[in-house]
């Protein structure tokens, strides 16, 4: 059996934000310039997802962390 995982603070704010911002950037590349939409439109639309979405997100390793034993 594994060890079990050590306790750590949830990542910050802003690593929640970049990592969402890069994915939904990936996530909507393709069809955005699929349907001619410019490159730096889609960047600007994902960070915003990004920052919209980095709350979320960041309760959700809050509670993932929590459920490990201390």
């Amino acid at each position: 059996m594994p060890p079990p995982l050590r306790r750590r603070p949830p990542r910050p704010f802003v690593v929640h934000w970049a990592i969402d911002a890069a994915v939904a950037f990936v996530a909507v590349l393709f069809l955005a310039l699929l349907i001619g939409l410019p490159i730096v439109g889609v960047a600007v639309a994902a960070v915003v997802v990004g920052a919209a979405a980095a709350p979320f997100t960041r309760r959700a390793e809050e509670r993932a962390l929590a459920q490990r034993e201390p």
